[in-house]
This record gives structure tokens, C-alpha cells and sequence, in this order.
């Protein structure tokens, strides 16, 4: 319960309004007794220091897309939410760079580059929900991988805020920097747990001409055919921003056509784009169904594609939600929509799942009772491990990552994480125990 006291204390770093009590934890856990909202850096840095002086624990969130990714606490004492610390800082237009602060909405931010004929290379899931902050902090992509690549591809400096307050910069403005470290890559993907993205600068790319996508279904399930074709399309020249594959579930869910379907997306001039489309269809396998979806029909394929996990925001209305990001060899991928469809079988779940099969990185989202849904990512986590990869489970209830090990057990480098988190937070005042191996 909180004191007269820490509310007074907290009340002298901010202004009415920008602190809020909560009445119980969050289902998904990683929540606070009180909320709190900046506005400012200096206001970060000073609730910061309060914390950390005072041994509190700081959980910190932009929008709450990602409150079930990780974490074995249930509430913090201060829930630091960065929904009003957001906007453009500067875009340097023909530089191709544009800073901003980590609360802003990234669908916010594309659609304020548009009218530059710009956008942020990234295609993180819930666009119009998830803050660039975020987005960052758990190195969150989507199928375009492959042609984007992560956000330690765009990110070339950040604004980050110490546990003890101190304000430190990474990185730079321009995209050729060269000088010392690249410490940007020290907190992208750390979930926060090192410090407060306070600002960050992104590389710029054109926005694409033209864009399509080629979807192209095996109704006969054969995942030999799909092999095989994958193999011929990565030994061609042609360059797609996406080569993801499909389960029946998923695929059923975004075009109505319940088979394993490829998606393979194309962003370019017109012409080069319609050059890459006949190629795949010269390619097409016998038996295999192609179609095209293109401009505003690729855009709108896209939108349902990015929504389809769980998130924070929206707790499942029955049952249990959960995501599974699983990461094998590129053509592995093929095993592991395979073996989707048949653990949704032995574990009475529902499965959706795609991968990349440029890539190897696969996303499984599980919906069925709390059993079911915890037995199903076992058997997902025993498959990528017996294809070596690694399965993270990124988002599940908190009441269930109790009994499962959400990051898969501690890496060979571990000590390394261990020593870095302990000399920037010895005090384990931010985000304590979200990260892998409870860091």
C-alpha cells in the first residue's frame, strides 16, 4: 500500500495529473502500485534518481503492447509509462534521419514522414499501438526482416536515461559513425532493463513505388513442394523485402484458404516489381495456387498480418493468449509450421504460425485453455531445440510465467549480461527480473 509519504515524494518531481494509484496488478503482471507520466527527460531522469535513491522498483512501458513479454514480477512500485513523452524531435529530411521521442506511436511517426516520401525501415506488429520506444527496447520486427533488417539495422543513436538519472548519449545524428563502440546495441533488446530510451535517431529509407505481394498456396499440404521451392527462389536474384511461410491456421485467418501459403513481398518500381512476380510464377510449382495482392490490397494484407499476436492492450476474451518466437535455420522453418499444426492437434489448442524462410525466425501464436496453451509451447521450445534454434515465449499471462521459462534457460554468455546489468543498476531498480535469467 502506499504512504501519505511516497505520494507526497513523488508529487514534488511532478505535476497534478501525471500520477495515478492503481488499485491491483495487471493480469499480465509488469505493473506498478502508482503510474506515473513524464513529459519531459528531465522529469525521467528525476524520477529515476528518486528510485533509485530510495530502493524503489521502476517497471517501465510505452503503451502496454508488450506487458506480457517477459518479467517475474507481478507489480513494481512505480509503473513509468512513456505514452506522453512523444513527438518528432528533428527530421532531417535530406539527411534521411529523424529523431524522436521513445513514447510515439510508430504508426504516428510513418505517417508523419509520408508526406517526405520516407519511412522507418522496421515492421514491428501492432504498428498503431507500439511506441518506437518499445519497439526497440524488445528489437521487436516483423516478416520484412528479411528486406529491412532488425532495429539494430535503423538505430544509429539514442538518448538513454541511467537507473541513478544520469543522462548519457550513444551513437550520433549521421548515419557514417564510426567513432568508438557502437553501445546502441548495448540496450536494443535489453527490455529495458539497462535504461530509459529516452530519444532515439533512425536511418531513413524511400518510400517504395510500388509494392506487392504474392501469395502462393499448396492445397495438397506437401511441405516437400514448399522446400523445394524455397530452395529455387533463394538461389535466384530476385530481392523480396518478405519470404514468409504461412500455417493452414493463419493463413485461413488472413485470406480465407486454409493451406500452407507462401507470402512473398516485393517493394520497388513498378516495373522491377511486375519483373519479380512473373519470375515467381515461372517458378510456381505444379499444383500450387498463385495470386497477387498489390498497393492498397498489399497495405490492407499487411495491417491484418500485424495485428494478429497478442498484446498487452487487449487481453483475449476466452481462453488463454500466448506467442512463441522461435528462431532455427532458415529452412527449418518448413519443420516448425509443420509441427504447429500437429502439437495444436495433441495439445487441443488453436496454433497460428509463420516464419521466415529467408530468415529462420518463426512466430507461433497459441489460444486454448491454460493447460493446453503451456503444453503446447513446451513441445514448440523441444522442437526448435531439437532443430538447434531457441524458442522466447513473448507474451503469455502472469499467473502462467510462473511455470514456464519464458526466455528458454541462461545462455553461455550469461555472466556477461549478469555483470554488465550490475554494474549499471547494482540497485536492480529498473525493470528488475524482466529480462533472461532473471535480470
Amino acid at each position: 500500500m502506499l504512504s501519505l509519504t511516497w505520494l507526497d515524494e513523488l508529487s514534488t518531481l511532478l505535476r497534478p495529473g501525471q500520477i495515478k494509484v492503481n488499485e491491483s496488478p495487471h493480469p499480465l503482471g509488469n505493473s506498478g502500485a502508482v503510474t506515473v507520466y513524464p513529459q519531459t527527460e528531465e522529469e525521467i531522469a528525476a524520477l529515476l534518481r528518486y528510485a533509485n535513491d530510495s530502493r524503489k522498483k521502476v517497471v517501465v512501458a510505452g503503451r502496454g503492447t508488450k506487458r506480457g513479454f517477459g518479467g517475474q514480477r507481478e507489480q513494481a512500485d512505480i509503473l513509468l509509462s512513456l505514452e506522453h513523452y512523444a513527438g518528432i524531435v528533428e527530421h532531417a529530411a535530406a539527411d534521411m534521419t529523424v529523431t524522436v521521442k521513445a513514447g510515439t506511436k510508430f504508426g504516428d511517426l510513418q505517417r508523419a514522414l509520408a508526406p517526405y516520401r520516407q519511412k522507418v525501415a522496421l515492421d514491428p506488429f501492432w504498428p498503431e499501438e507500439a511506441t518506437v520506444g518499445g519497439v526497440i527496447a524488445a528489437n521487436d520486427s516483423g516478416p520484412k526482416r528479411l528486406g529491412y533488417g532488425s532495429a539494430r539495422d535503423s538505430v544509429i543513436g539514442m538518448r538513454i536515461v541511467y537507473p541513478d538519472g544520469t543522462i548519457i548519449r550513444s551513437g550520433g545524428k549521421v548515419v557514417k559513425n564510426v567513432a568508438g563502440y557502437d553501445m546502441n546495441k548495448l540496450f536494443i533488446g535489453a527490455m529495458g532493463t539497462l535504461g530509459v530510451l529516452s530519444e532515439m535517431t533512425l536511418k531513413l529509407r524511400p518510400l517504395p513505388k510500388y509494392e506487392s505481394v504474392v501469395l502462393l498456396s499448396f492445397p495438397t499440404g506437401d511441405v516437400h513442394d514448399i522446400r523445394s521451392f524455397a530452395v529455387s527462389f533463394l538461389d535466384t536474384m530476385m530481392e523480396p523485402v518478405c519470404f514468409e511461410l504461412l500455417n493452414p491456421a493463419l493463413a485461413e485467418r488472413l485470406t480465407g484458404e486454409a493451406a500452407y501459403m507462401l507470402a512473398i513481398g516485393f517493394e520497388d518500381v513498378e516495373n522491377a516489381v511486375h519483373y519479380q512476380e512473373q519470375a515467381v510464377e515461372r517458378l510456381c510449382p505444379r499444383g500450387a495456387k498463385l495470386s497477387i495482392v498489390a498497393q492498397e490490397e498489399a497495405a490492407a494484407f499487411w495491417r491484418t498480418f500485424y495485428t494478429a499476436p497478442p498484446n498487452g492492450r487487449q487481453p483475449a476474451a476466452d481462453g488463454v493468449a500466448a506467442a512463441v518466437k522461435i528462431g532455427v535455420v532458415n529452412l527449418d522453418v518448413v519443420s516448425i509450421l509443420r509441427e504447429s499444426i500437429l502439437i495444436a492437434d495433441r495439445c487441443h489448442v488453436r496454433v497460428e504460425a509463420h516464419g521466415g524462410v529467408g530468415h529462420g525466425l518463426c512466430q507461433a501464436y497459441v489460444h486454448g485453455s491454460e493447460e493446453g496453451v503451456l503444453a503446447a509451447i513446451r513441445e514448440l521450445r523441444q522442437t526448435a531445440v531439437r532443430l538447434g534454434g531457441y524458442a522466447v515465449v513473448k507474451h503469455l499471462p502472469f499467473s502462467l510465467r510462473q511455470r514456464v521459462d519464458v526466455w528458454g534457460g541462461k545462455p553461455p554468455y550469461f555472466f556477461l549480461l549478469e555483470d554488465i546489468k550490475r554494474k549499471i543498476d547494482p540497485h536492480k531498480t529498473l525493470n528488475d527480473q524482466r529480462f533472461i535469467g532473471g535480470i
